[in-house]
């Protein structure tokens, strides 16, 4: 049976732009998205810790370097810039993998730079 488990986590990042008005979702400096293990247009879960709203979303590339966290399109109503999320992904697993699985986990400091990676 294959069950579905924590991948990756970014955690504390801070949302530098928020915008109803243009195509996408979710924006993510390209090294923290490589850091995490994770890819461009993949699915992700938001959590904002500002708010409380959750929302599932796909990854787009900002610039690498940049810190930027941008939310685009339909999910600006629930994250605003400012706010503080957590960003997730998950992936399968088959039974005989879950007991060595451990999740890329990131942490940021409040310009959105790495301060500390656990895997």
């Amino acid at each position: 049976m294959r069950t579905l488990y924590l991948k990756s986590k970014i955690h504390r990042a801070k949302v530098t732009e928020s915008d109803l008005d243009y195509e996408g979702s979710l924006g993510l400096d390209f090294d923290l998205m490589k850091a995490a293990g994770m890819r461009e247009y993949e699915r992700v879960e938001v959590y904002n810790v500002t708010n409380g709203e959750r929302l599932a979303t796909y990854l787009i590339k900002e610039k690498a370097g940049s810190g930027k966290i941008g939310v685009y399109g339909a999910a600006a109503h629930k994250i605003k810039q400012g706010d503080i999320i957590i960003i997730t992904s998950y992936g399968y697993l088959e039974e005989a993998e879950v007991e060595f699985h451990r999740p890329k986990i990131i942490l940021l400091d409040e310009n959105n730079k790495i301060k500390q990676v656990k895997d």
